[in-house]
């Protein structure tokens, strides 16, 4: 058994539309073919027992409906459920195992490779899938062949994985909050930092620090003296102390003081270093050494008696309040301490770090030096009813608890919390204080402001041990994206085998002209504002994201391609509005799509994307594409180069909107009105209305822009500006005209693309007409004779030439099957073999005969169109 390859999914893709995480594994299991009857018992007998949570269920009855088939069982094993659904299940539950609930997958085998089966599972975090995808297929393995096995260490490290690169519970308190509200979310590479909302309405958040969070304030909090100091000139009650940065000064300030008192270090948070109700110089030495850990300087105060209270105020506001008590444990006059440890921990609120709403104690140095101020050991045994408490902070983090008391708080303390917030200025604040009752005010109760905190934890209020859970993410969300403000921008997305890019140029174009400042990505690059940042292919997920994360950007429009879709899904989980231009034969046999249903399942993606009230425009002439619309919640627009076209007809008699290319103008039908747009060969893209591939494209485009809002004249004036050249669309028909003769550099490189370009050069003069040409090792040998068949068919001369990238094929390969293809029409067609690509051009360019036309399809876009330039400028002097 061996793991063929393994993909992970980041948004929708081909293999689901609303689940984005996933695994997608292929897996050849040939060589178990024999043994998998004979292993069903022991999978069966083991693997139940390796993971006890092989049999979890869903946690609603919402995620039941969508799982494809059950949970495994011992009994579905025995009844010989094929293998890739074990391994599916298998990597779930070790996921699972480590803290992460993922229940969704499928298995189900790869129809052209005899042996072999798809395994797709959602993951958590990205690592850990992978991980977890591996290992499973390794159980199997090994169980099938009577190998031993052991899931502890890989338990483990998925576990470790998941505490390194998860959310912590504040985060993803925040980040759920804001998907609940379907404002989209990004986690920023190689950081915590996470960025909600897209473009120009991004905000940012780090822990619970937030885009409003000032520097300042963060340094004013972080420096607890000057804290203190001016708290205490705001009449807030704060308690009595100094700094000391050794020990003689140390002593020093408890002769001053006096005990108890408390160390802690200036500049720490979280409670570290802290050492609470020191009585002795023995005990205050061990404080300060404790808090020079974490901070040069060591502040020492009275000890201020009282429970402990977190109070949490956002955006000048009391959200929340919590009692926070140590970890702690009470005797029972018959178990050690480390066994009543032991029991609490069994607690399934409890987990490791911030696995579950609790965090497991640990009897750690720290634990053990305070039960030896007690004279006790981890094998002490308490007296029944005696309460011990193993810390002396009461961090949740440590193992501490809260209770809720948000409804308790007096008034003064609510409007002193407040004040303290506004003070220091943070937009979140933690404020810690002690006092023996909240509910009654604190300078009555001769309580105090023990600290105040930037970025504070949101567990204690979220998921308190005792009273109330608190939605503390929703003022912050209110916060940074109040009542009628934007999160999103708008996204025209863009599919289809050919004419996605010089659509989306278009697109971008007229979205520009409205004023809007637009990122795009095409197949040459992205472009922000119309600056290129970045060259070559760019219209995967990472090239979307690399848009929708650019803060100057208020519209996006993305090419998006099959091959991102399939390598990682797309960049984004809802558009506005989605072109599909067509579905043809290309790419076949590549990325396990082999039929051009396939790839019309590929790019129906895209449509099932866009959102309720968002469009799909389809193209009405191509079967698939018109298909799609069975399967989407949007509203759908349809387009035709035939005005006849019944699916047209019966569209807009329904009320829908449509647009067609008749008697030479792009026009569009809504309800029984037709609204015509221009005379489509008005538009420079089109070439006088010959290129009827660019007419079609520019309909598309019309169509998408008139759907979203955009008044018909702004789009007439915007497509009768958009002139096609090297520079704004590279490749894709830049015309050159020389004295003698006319060259044209287009990137048409399948049947579908040749055969529309064939039109446009049927409908062009020309005394003799040149195709410089090559083959991709890439395709299937099918289409590669089609495409060439094509070329042979319309070109009077043929120069056959190779790409650098040979792609899977020899060049010996490609210029056999080039001229077999070429002379299946035209026996006769001259072909003249160059191989390398510039030679080529510098050989048509010399031998070309007056009145002829040269069609260059290139694939070195920027070094063809430079050495055009350079041909021009010499002949100019």
């Amino acid at each position: 058994m061996k793991i063929v390859n393994l993909r992970t999914m980041r948004g929708p893709s081909f293999w689901s539309v609303k689940h984005y995480r996933l695994i997608v594994m292929k897996v050849d299991l040939e060589e178990l073919a024999d043994k998998w009857s004979s292993s069903l018992p022991m999978l069966a007998e083991q693997l139940p027992g390796l993971l006890p949570r092989l049999t979890d269920a869903p946690p609603s009855d919402a995620d039941k409906a969508i799982l494809k088939k059950p949970p495994l069982t011992a009994a579905l094993l025995t009844d010989g459920e094929p293998l890739g659904y074990v391994i599916q299940h298998v990597a779930l539950t070790l996921q699972r195992t480590a803290g992460m609930p993922v229940f969704w997958g499928k298995s189900y085998p790869a129809e052209q490779e005899p042996g072999v089966e798809f395994v797709v599972f959602a993951y958590q975090e990205e690592r850990a899938g992978r991980m977890a995808a591996e290992a499973a297929v390794q159980i199997v393995d090994d169980i099938c062949h009577g190998r031993p096995v052991s899931v502890e260490r890989t338990v483990e490290e998925l576990h470790e994985i998941r505490e390194e690169e998860f959310f912590g519970p504040s985060t993803w308190s925040i980040v759920s909050e804001a998907t609940s509200r379907n404002i989209p979310y990004i986690q920023l590479k190689n950081s915590s930092i996470i960025q909600l909302g897209y473009g120009v309405n991004q905000k940012r958040i780090w822990a619970t620090t937030s885009s409003y969070t000032s520097h300042a304030a963060v340094e004013v909090a972080g420096n607890k003296n000057r804290t203190k100091a001016m708290l205490d000139a705001a009449g807030v009650p704060v308690p009595n102390g100094t700094t000391v940065y050794s020990e003689d000064e140390l002593r020093e300030a408890i002769e001053e003081l006096g005990f108890p008192i408390v160390t802690k270090p200036l500049n720490g948070n979280h409670g570290r270093g802290a050492t609470i109700g020191i009585k002795s110089w023995v005990e205050a030495v061990d404080g300060f050494q404790a808090a020079r850990e974490h901070s040069r300087a060591v502040i020492v105060e009275q000890l201020v008696q009282g429970h402990d209270f977190r109070m949490l105020v956002v955006n000048g506001k009391l959200i929340a309040a919590a009692k926070r008590t140590p970890a702690a444990v009470t005797g029972d006059g018959q178990h050690t301490v480390q066994e009543l440890i032991d029991i609490v921990n069994e607690d399934p609120r409890r987990g490791v770090g911030h696995e579950k709403v609790l965090t497991s104690i640990k009897a750690d140095q720290h634990t053990q030096d305070l039960l030896l101020t007690h004279g006790l050991t981890l094998e002490s045994v308490l007296p029944e009813g005696e309460e011990l408490y193993l810390k002396t902070t009461a961090n949740i983090s440590t193992g501490g608890t809260a209770t809720d008391v948000t409804d308790l708080v007096h008034p003064y303390n609510v409007l002193m919390a407040e004040r303290v917030a506004g003070i220091v200025g943070l937009d979140i604040c933690g404020i810690d204080l002690l006092t023996s009752d909240i509910a009654i005010p604190l300078n009555e109760t001769r309580g105090a402001v023990i600290e105040v905190n930037a970025a504070p934890g949101f567990r204690m209020h979220i998921s308190p041990t005792q009273g109330l859970p608190r939605n503390v993410a929703a003022p912050v969300i209110d916060m940074l994206f109040p009542a009628g403000s934007k999160s999103r921008i708008p996204i025209f997305a863009v599919t289809g085998t050919n004419g996605k890019t010089t659509t989306t140029l278009l697109l971008a174009h007229i979205v520009a002209s409205k004023g809007y400042k637009v990122g795009h990505t095409t197949t040459n690059g992205i472009y922000i504002q119309g600056v290129q940042l970045q060259s070559g292919d760019c219209t995967g997920g990472q090239s979307a994201e690399f848009v929708l994360k650019d803060p100057t950007v208020n519209f996006a429009v993305l090419e998006t391609a099959r091959g991102g879709m399939l390598r990682s899904g797309l960049g984004f989980h809802t558009c506005d509005v989605a072109v599909v231009t067509n579905v043809a034969a290309d790419h076949l046999g590549m990325r396990d799509i082999y039929t051009v249903e396939d790839m019309a399942a590929v790019k129906g993606v895209l449509p099932r994307t866009v959102r309720k009230n968002g469009w799909a425009v389809l193209n009405a002439d191509d079967d698939l594409v018109y298909a799609m619309r069975e399967k989407l919640d949007c509203r759908v627009a349809l387009f035709s180069m035939d005005e006849h076209n019944p699916r047209i007809r019966e569209h807009a008699e329904h009320g829908g909107l449509a647009a067609v290319y008749e008697e030479g103008y792009i026009s569009i039908y809504k309800n029984s009105y037709k609204l015509r747009i221009d005379r489509a060969a008005e538009f420079p893209i089109t070439f006088g209305g010959r290129a009827s591939f660019n007419i079609e494209n520019s309909m598309a485009a019309a169509l998408a822009c008139y759907c979203y809002g955009f008044d018909k004249d702004e789009i007439k004036q915007a497509l009768r500006t958009f002139v096609p050249s090297g520079v704004k669309t590279p490749g894709r028909m830049n015309v050159y005209k020389f004295p003698d003769f006319e060259v044209i550099v287009d990137y048409a490189h399948n049947a579908h693309g040749m055969e529309k370009f064939a039109q446009f050069l049927e409908a062009t003069e020309a005394t003799h007409k040149v195709g410089v040409i090559s083959g991709l090792g890439d395709r299937r040998d099918e289409d590669t004779l089609a495409f060439a068949r094509i070329v042979g068919r319309v070109f009077d001369e043929v120069i056959l030439r190779q790409d650098r990238d040979l792609r899977g094929k020899t060049a010996q390969q490609l210029k056999d099957l080039m001229t077999e293809g070429l002379r299946l029409d035209a026996p006769n067609v001259p072909i003249t073999y160059i191989e390398e690509e510039m030679e080529a051009m510098d050989h048509v360019l010399q031998t070309a005969r007056p009145g002829s036309l040269i069609a260059m399809f290139t694939e070195d876009i920027t070094a063809t169109l430079k050495k055009l330039d350079e041909f021009e400028a010499q002949i100019t002097d």
